[in-house]
Formats: structure tokens, C-alpha cells, sequence
């Protein structure tokens, strides 16, 4: 299933990898790092087993419980709100950035603010009204569904320059609706939501901001929040699989898990037939589940049917006696 936005990273070229090295059996999913969910929407509805999404950026996570909760008053809300022009993009792009409110009562507040209180005074209460304003939910999640789609990549920083017709997408809004209908959207920091679901029979499916490359996110990312997450997952009594781009740190930080490697098209890239190097950690050996698959670790070829042909390696295990 198609995601109904665009993401930085999202990881419909990485899906047949992620299914093929997946644990057969668990009793909880969590989507520890959403984004697009593009690897949320695409699992196979398992009976019994809880789905969860989650996601530290706020704007992304009212966006999906809004698809999820009101679908119609969502699809309603776009179809009222047309941007098609650099503007428009620039309006949506300060209001998330936190640089200006749009609603007109705020706008009010904040000349009576400036007219009445002197500086540093006013100041700081435009501060707390900025940060105590938020639009409704679906207005608020339709402006942040818009700069998405209108953005280079759907990295919601950059206006792509084309102009686009926001009903083509409304049927993917309301596929996702359905699929996300007994998922729990969750909105906190990745080491919170690990520790909060943690059990035997869980699956943490974990896709950080890569490494070097966290000025692409919309969220920050430092190195110790690296660190932070391998000690939290180093931890886990379930299942956990973590996607990076391949980096000497990364396969050294994750000396303790099962490292995989592949290659995948670099969609960021204008080269033709460039491609971007992956890895796929686990804490647990994916061959002890896949034995009936006729694995072959150095050189595996996908079937015709799945979405994309690649190759994967194992280029680390666990020393055991440690």
C-alpha cells in the first residue's frame, strides 16, 4: 500500500528486505520511527497482534490521527485550501517553523501585545502565545499534509515548483484510513516508546534519522541519540530490527547485533542508476527462521513479484562468548 504523503527516507525500496528478515511470529508491532508509514501500512494484518506507529514530530503524528479519526472532515478541509504558488509554500513553512501565525485572532493579539507591553516583556508573552496557539487539528494537519506534498521530496523544507492537484491523493487518504484503523498512534521519544512496549513477543521496527545525514529530518537527531537508542534496544526482551545507512560508526555502535548489507536506487540522487549502501540490524539471527526460504546470504535473488529485485549480505554477527 502506497503511503498518502512522501517522506525523507521512506523505505518502500528497503520492504522486501525488511519482510524477508522480519521474526515469524510476534504478538506486537511497533513503528518505533514512522515517518511515511510506509512499513506500518504494508505489514500483513496479523490477528491479535497490536500495531503500533509512532512518530517525535507532532505535526506528522495529528496528521495520521486525523486520517485515521477524521477521515472526511480532512479530505473536506483540503479540498477548501488550494497552494499552488512559492507564497503559499513560504506561509505553511514559518507557521511549522514556529516564525509566524496565520489565524487572524492570534495576529490581533500580537499587535495589542506590541502596542501594550515594551520589550522584553512582550516578547516573551509572544512566546508563550505561539507556543500555546495551535490550530485545530484538521486544519492544522491539512496545512502540514499540503507542505508535504508541496515540498522537494517531501521533505517539507524546499517548494518542489510544480503545481499539484491535492484531490489526485484523497483515495490514498482514505486507503490509509482503513489500514490505520485499529493502529495506536503514539507521540513520543523513541527510547520512551521502546521501554513502554517492551516484552517477550514484541517487534521494534526502528528507522532513526541516518547517521551524518540528520539535516534532512524535520526532527533533531544528534549522536548521543544514536548512542541512546542502542543502549535502549541492546536491552529489549523483543525482537528488534534497525535500518541505517551504511557507516563505519553505525556498524561499530551495533557490534552486539546481526549486521546485513545492501544496496538500493537513490531516489535523492539526479545520476542515473546511482545507488545508496544500507544496512539492516537485528538482535536476533533471522537464517534460524528462514531455513524453509533456501537462503543464501552472499547472493539472494527476490521472486519477479516483489516490488524491488535486490541483493543482501551478512557482513557481521555477534561474538557469542561475549
Amino acid at each position: 500500500m502506497k503511503s498518502f504523503i512522501p517522506w525523507v527516507g521512506g523505505k518502500a525500496k528497503l520492504l522486501w528486505l525488511i519482510h524477508r528478515l522480519a521474526p515469524p511470529h510476534f504478538s506486537r508491532f511497533i513503528d518505533v520511527f514512522g515517518g511515511s508509514g510506509t512499513v506500518t501500512l504494508n505489514r500483513p494484518i496479523q490477528q491479535g497482534c497490536m500495531e503500533v506507529y509512532n512518530d517525535f514530530n507532532s505535526d506528522l503524528t495529528n496528521l495520521f490521527c486525523c486520517v485515521k479519526n477524521r477521515t472526511m472532515a480532512l479530505l473536506l478541509e483540503l479540498g477548501f485550501l488550494p497552494l499552488n504558488t512559492r507564497d503559499d509554500f513560504n506561509v505553511l513553512y514559518k507557521f511549522f517553523s514556529k516564525e509566524e501565525f496565520t489565524d487572524d485572532y492570534l495576529s490581533q493579539e500580537m499587535k495589542l501585545t506590541q502596542r501594550y507591553l515594551e520589550p522584553p516583556d512582550g516578547e516573551s508573552i509572544r512566546r508563550m502565545m505561539l507556543e500555546r496557539a495551535p490550530r485545530g487539528d484538521v486544519r492544522r494537519a491539512a496545512d502540514y499534509f499540503k507542505l508535504i506534498r508541496y515540498s522537494f521530496s517531501g521533505g517539507a523544507k524546499s517548494f518542489a515548483g510544480k503545481i499539484c492537484d491535492i484531490r489526485r491523493f484523497f483515495h490514498l487518504v482514505w486507503e490509509c484510513s482503513r489500514r490505520l484503523a485499529e493502529v495506536i498512534i503514539e507521540n513520543k521519544d523513541c527510547v520512551e516508546i521502546v521501554r513502554q512496549y517492551d516484552r517477550k513477543g514484541a517487534f521494534f521496527y526502528c528507522d532513526p534519522p541516518y547517521y551524518e545525514a540528520e539535516g534532512c529530518y524535520a526532527v533533531a537527531f544528534p549522536k548521543e541519540d544514536h548512542q541512546r537508542l542502542h543502549d535502549a534496544l541492546l536491552n529489549c526482551e523483543g525482537y528488534v530490527m534497525v535500518s541505517y545507512n551504511y557507516c563505519p560508526y553505525i556498524v561499530e555502535l551495533y557490534q552486539e547485533f546481526y549486521i546485513f548489507y545492501t544496496t538500493r536506487p537513490n531516489s535523492m540522487s539526479q545520476k542515473a542508476g546511482s545507488e545508496y549502501e544500507e544496512i539492516v540490524i537485528t538482535n536476533y539471527d533471522p537464517r534460524r527462521y528462514n531455513t524453509a526460504r533456501n537462503w543464501q546470504l552472499s547472493m539472494f535473488h527476490l521472486s519477479p513479484t516483489d516490488e524491488y529485485e535486490g541483493r543482501y549480505t551478512l557482513i557481521h554477527e555477534p561474538n557469542q562468548n561475549t
